[in-house]
């Protein structure tokens, strides 16, 4: 009896535990969804990336995500937040790992800032700036989205040009710098990617090229519309698309080259300029450290990283 009842609590506390063990669910990781690269832990941030823009910024970049994939880094879904200190960025797809980069850096030298970055397209983005979106500064892969913006008076400051973009041809398959745009006509082509002239300028520039070497009605039928430049640079390099129209600066990314395509750079007289520009916003009204990063990208530093990256000098 007396063992009995010197039992009980034991039996008791085991039922209790065995009542409230649940087993831990597994997180699914997507190889395709790029990190959140913040100032929280800036020394981490920046020995993934780059000390100084002598080292090759290229390496330890996140990989590809499609935009509408993942709901969380959809500009079309995703709503920012900001806290002290935070800085909420709008970048186009094209920059992924050049601002990553220059996040990482500008994160090691200003621990107490936090640098928050959403990618998409850049149509998608002035559309939701027009509409009240919290973001404190905006990159474009053009001019013309900041431009419209500072004529709306939605813009605190000029637009700067930040770098000129560039197009190549890429694929994982086929030797593009043998055929060049003829490479389209291969038979084993039946899949061409492009970002979405609609609101990517990416997209726009690569019509502009097929119409240049009037190729456009030969292989209309066989386009693949990404949803922003770093969607359809992801169809090339899943062989969803035999060939992609990409930017450059996703060409030298680490994703694209372990893919082992190859690439040939489309000459600039092919299409329209792509001059990108950024725009700070009147969210960054009162907000230091975002006028402090926008200093930063205009610095030699930011501009040597931007052209590793593939980036021409502003014009």
């Amino acid at each position: 009896m007396f063992i009995a009842r010197r039992s009980l609590p034991v039996l008791f506390i085991m039922a209790v535990l065995l009542t409230a063990a649940k087993p831990l669910s597994m997180q699914k990781t997507d190889p395709f969804t790029p990190p959140c690269v913040t100032a929280t832990d800036p020394v981490k941030a920046h020995n993934a990336t780059a000390h100084s823009a002598t080292t090759d910024p290229v390496i330890g970049a996140p990989t590809i995500s499609p935009a509408p994939a993942d709901p969380a880094n959809d500009p079309a879904t995703a709503i920012p937040t900001t806290a002290d200190n935070e800085v909420l960025v709008a970048a186009a797809a094209d920059l992924r790992f050049a601002m990553d980069t220059l996040v990482a850096l500008f994160s090691h030298d200003n621990p107490g800032i936090t640098i928050k970055v959403t990618y998409g397209s850049s149509g998608n983005f002035f559309e939701q700036i027009k509409n009240g979106a919290p973001f404190d500064l905006f990159f474009s892969a053009d001019v013309d989205y900041p431009r419209q913006l500072k004529e709306q008076q939605l813009a605190l400051s000029e637009v700067h040009v930040y770098g000129t973009g560039q197009l190549v041809l890429w694929s994982k398959t086929l030797d593009p710098t043998v055929q060049q745009m003829n490479t389209l006509l291969d038979p084993a082509v039946t899949k061409i990617a492009i970002a979405n002239p609609a609101h990517a300028p990416y997209g726009k520039r690569a019509e502009e090229t097929l119409q240049y070497y009037k190729l456009y009605d030969k292989v209309k039928d066989h386009l693949v519309i990404g949803e922003n430049i770093a969607q359809t640079a992801q169809y090339a390099q899943t062989g969803a698309a035999q060939v992609g129209i990409i930017a450059l600066s996703l060409a030298l990314s680490p994703t694209m080259q372990q893919a082992g395509g190859k690439y040939w750079l489309i000459p600039a007289a092919a299409h329209q300029p792509l001059l990108q520009g950024f725009v700070l916003l009147p969210h960054a009204k009162g907000n230091p450290g975002a006028e402090k990063f926008a200093g930063f990208c205009g610095s030699a530093i930011a501009r040597t990283t931007l052209h590793r990256y593939g980036f021409g000098e502003p014009q």
